[in-house]
């Protein structure tokens, strides 16, 4: 039998009318991703290894974003709804596929910062764009199978009656903790998910910048190395925004967090860092800040141009 499972949502959070902004965050969101996406596409100068990170970071925020969010506010506004466990699993392996995704883009884009400071000479023949696209499409690869893998295990659980799922979405922790027969492969998964897709990039992440500040340090001068450093910034605030709160969310268990402060973690973490993604990279990257008044310039000419032919036919 089929039970249906219903997602409480956001029921007996406080203050939660100010979650109706979430909408707002999300379509600055998607404009601001398809920006950046678009930026790169047309500016021939763009098209080199380091910005097909980007785009696939914009693209894993505008997918991601836009795989949860809408959920978000339905359940927000709509309150009870029970979903049929398919629906439930596939809803959940779009955005555990995106959110691991995202955790390995960072790792791309690390890799990159490591070998051109570390590898400068080196930088042009490591980092190819066939190399880059193998890395991206390899990643892609390993996230979908994980997470198919990971709802595969869930498939085998039955539940006594129907299940009341105490969060807006499919959330795993919860699911398996509800399931009557033996659970014990989807506990490891559940267990062991969260180390390859977050901690793991987390540590070669860390451990990147140990190598990049020990190669900084033998610099010779301060203003090289604080001009080297200066190309890191944007991937440090993404990493601290990124991993901060999903570290919080899937360290603990269903049972060690209340599910409240799972709820709003989750969400947040879901909304804020695709939306400032694209602004830390707009703000620290000076190519992609020319590109812009570029592209700006060359519609004011072409706006400009097509005004003055208007009134010269206008005139005759």
């Amino acid at each position: 039998m089929m039970y249906r499972k219903t997602l409480l949502g956001f029921i007996g959070i406080p203050d939660m009318k100010y979650y109706a902004s979430l909408f707002f965050v999300y379509i600055v969101s998607v404009l601001k991703n398809i920006t950046v996406m678009a930026v790169i596409c047309m500016d021939q100068k763009l098209r080199i290894p380091k910005y097909i990170d980007i785009f696939n970071l914009a693209f894993v925020d505008l997918i991601g974003s836009s795989a949860l969010v809408p959920k978000v506010l339905d359940i927000f506004f709509f309150f009870y709804h029970p979903y049929i466990l398919y629906d439930c699993l596939t809803f959940m392996f779009f955005c555990y596929s995106c959110l691991s995704m995202q955790s390995f883009n960072l790792v791309a884009l690390c890799y990159d910062r490591l070998i051109a400071i570390i590898f400068p000479l080196h930088y042009q023949a490591k980092v190819t764009h066939r190399f880059m696209f193998s890395l991206i499409a390899s990643f892609w690869l390993f996230n979908i199978t994980a997470a198919l893998i990971a709802v595969g295990f869930l498939t085998r659980l039955s539940y006594c009656k129907s299940v009341v799922i105490d969060s807006y979405f499919c959330d795993y922790s919860l699911m398996h903790t509800l399931a009557c027969n033996d659970r014990t492969p989807s506990l490891f998964i559940g267990r062991w998910f969260p180390v390859l897709i977050f901690w793991l990039p987390l540590v070669f992440i860390l451990l990147s910048y140990v190598c990049i500040g020990y190669a900084l340090f033998k610099v010779i001068t301060v203003q090289e190395s604080v001009k080297a450093f200066k190309t890191c910034t944007a991937h440090i605030l993404l990493v601290a925004i990124f991993y901060l709160p999903v570290m919080i969310t899937f360290t603990f268990s269903g049972a060690s967090i209340h599910p409240n402060a799972r709820i709003i973690n989750m969400s947040l973490t879901s909304v804020f860092p695709p939306m400032l993604n694209p602004i830390i990279y707009v703000l620290q990257t000076q190519e992609i800040i020319l590109s812009l008044k570029k592209i700006k310039n060359q519609f004011k000419f072409t706006h400009g141009n097509i005004l003055l032919i208007i009134r010269k036919k206008s005139r005759i």
